[in-house]
């Protein structure tokens, strides 16, 4: 079998495992590269490629960073490619019927989530903050529907209670690299047939606000810390101190362990009452240890570290 003709679409660092992974294998030849188009970034805001553009400038590869993919001029270019099969990997725009029928093989699209679960923008975020203790990734063809394309591989994955969203993110590019290499090339050689998803079972990945970042205390101790964990990978989470925000980056919970009645209330001992202190939150069920956070205008920090660097120790988190 020849050589399989590819666009691929993407824009995060997700993306770019994925398209090294594609760059690296001889049955697939990148014949054009398309991804968001340069946004600015820093203290500066200078326009800065997407990661897969920084990439994909290695390669003597035609790249297109359309502002709407849809639009007629970039379809009739893409259309030149003459491409067989597009590989989309968190590109960040819809596409139209007129962009999928452009490929012999159509489109897929790696979806980080076990599909029908957690279709959407948010399948990481969504997946920790509910502690699902499994997850994994979809290799699935595009439909119009959103995330309802029929499935053409999975990979499944356990996932622990200290997994984060950006720990759990790696682990799903590298999984979608084995979609790629096997079943995608089963599926493109006709020696697999793409299942139907039950569409009953489906469930929502919402986009995440800036409004859910905040803490509430009132929460028990495992749903702050699934918060915390899936909300890593933006925009984050934070308490606040004296009318000021901390962020708070790492924990872990105890959700038998309740030194307080009062939500918020802090404390600095062993976790076991020998060994190194740690900084412990009261909640409404069970305390949440803190391990790291970064309080406004500092860099991030050990919980110890801060807390040993202050000279009043405070009392409450609100």
């Amino acid at each position: 079998m020849s050589k399989i003709r590819t666009l691929f679409l993407g824009t995060p660092d997700f993306a770019v495992t994925c398209l090294k992974a594609l760059l690296n294998d001889p049955h697939y030849e990148i014949v054009g590269v398309v991804t968001q188009p340069d946004k600015p970034r820093g203290r500066n805001l200078q326009l800065q490629p997407s990661p897969v553009k920084v990439l994909a400038m290695n390669y003597p590869i035609p790249i297109f960073s359309p502002a709407q993919i849809n639009a007629p001029d970039v379809l009739d270019n893409l259309t030149k490619l003459k491409a067989e099969v597009a590989v989309v990997v968190a590109f960040g725009q819809i596409l139209s019927q007129r962009f999928l029928d452009l490929f012999p093989y159509g489109a897929v699209n790696l979806h980080a989530s076990l599909l029908p679960e957690w279709r959407g923008a948010a399948p990481i975020q969504r997946a920790l903050e509910a502690g699902d203790q499994k997850g994994g990734i979809t290799l699935q063809k595009i439909v119009k529907e959103l995330d309802a394309g029929d499935i053409i591989g999975l990979r499944k994955k356990e996932i622990p209670l200290d997994k984060n969203a950006l720990s759990w993110h790696e682990d799903l590019a590298q999984l979608g690299v084995e979609l790629l290499h096997i079943e995608l090339m089963d599926y493109l050689r006709g020696n697999l047939i793409p299942q139907p998803q039950d569409h009953l079972k489906a469930t929502y990945a919402s986009k995440i606000l800036k409004t859910e970042s905040p803490l509430n205390w009132s929460k028990t101790s495992v749903q702050l810390h699934n918060q915390i964990r899936g909300f890593l990978l933006g925009p984050g989470t934070w308490t606040t101190l004296d009318g000021k925000r901390i962020k708070i980056i790492k924990s872990f919970p105890h959700p038998t362990k309740n030194l307080s009645s009062n939500k918020g209330d802090l404390f600095w001992l062993s976790p076991e009452n020998t060994g190194p202190f740690s900084l412990f939150v009261q909640t409404d069920q069970g305390c949440l240890e803190i391990l790291e956070l970064q309080p406004e205008g500092s860099k991030r920090l050990s919980a110890a570290q801060w807390w040993q660097g202050l000279k009043v120790k405070p009392t409450q988190f609100i």
